[in-house]
């Protein structure tokens, strides 16, 4: 009888168990159970493609990754596995290459491809002919609902977090390579315009980045909560 109730005991000991892993192992979101919490982070640009030029010959790239870093950290702390489409200061390409652009985004897809994100986002900075215009702003895939409503998140996020004055709107967009061949939701976060004096100084700072880089985490978050 004794060994019967210890049985018995192990067993639904086992079966908690197993509940709490596979809580841990799962996301819901918009209804769906996510198997693998994994989300693709994707830094712009990178190696000799140094993405858009600011203020003073600012380049685009290196705040990307710092941004990128940023949030992959903060992520990571959140329960997710984060895969990098590039860690370091280089392009996805190989040298000598004459389409290295077209081969650099096929394989940031193919990375996502490989990794079976319930998302990925891709952290880029915007510049414009007039220097007043700043803001982040979010680009989705226009015929992506998901993309649409992940968008809305991270921008709503990004304008309170960022005290954004004048907040942008999310936008859809049908051209980019990137929304267009991505396998899952995917949102282009541009943080901010190298070409305005503030955003620029501020964008460069260490303090700014992971500020900006947790207000994206903070949209991703109430985006997979919804």
């Amino acid at each position: 009888m004794k060994k019967h109730i210890v049985e018995i005991g192990m067993a639904c000991i086992l079966l908690v168990s197993v509940f709490f892993l596979s809580r841990e192992a799962a996301i819901v979101s918009n209804g769906k159970i996510y198997e693998k919490k994994v989300i693709v982070v994707d830094a712009g640009h990178g190696g000799e493609d140094p993405g858009m030029i600011g203020i003073g010959g600012l380049e685009e790239k290196g705040i990307n990754l710092s941004i990128a870093q940023h949030l992959k950290k903060i992520l990571e702390k959140a329960g997710f596995t984060v895969v990098m489409t590039r860690k370091d200061d280089k392009g996805l390409y190989v040298s000598g290459e004459k389409n290295k652009k077209v081969q650099d985004m096929k394989n940031r897809i193919s990375i996502m491809e490989t990794a079976k994100p319930i998302l990925a986002v891709s952290i880029h900075q915007n510049s414009y002919t007039q220097a007043e215009v700043k803001g982040p702003q979010v680009f989705y895939y226009e015929h992506s609902e998901e993309g649409r409503h992940l968008a809305e998140k991270i921008q709503e996020s990004l304008n309170t977090e960022l005290s954004v004055k004048r907040p942008r709107k999310e936008k859809g967009n049908t051209s980019y390579f990137l929304l267009k061949r991505s396998p899952c939701v995917l949102n282009i976060v541009e943080c901010g315009f190298l070409t305005n004096p503030e955003e620029a100084d501020l964008l460069q700072t260490e303090e700014y980045q992971e500020k900006a880089a947790k207000a994206v985490a903070k949209g991703i978050l109430q985006y997979l909560s919804d």
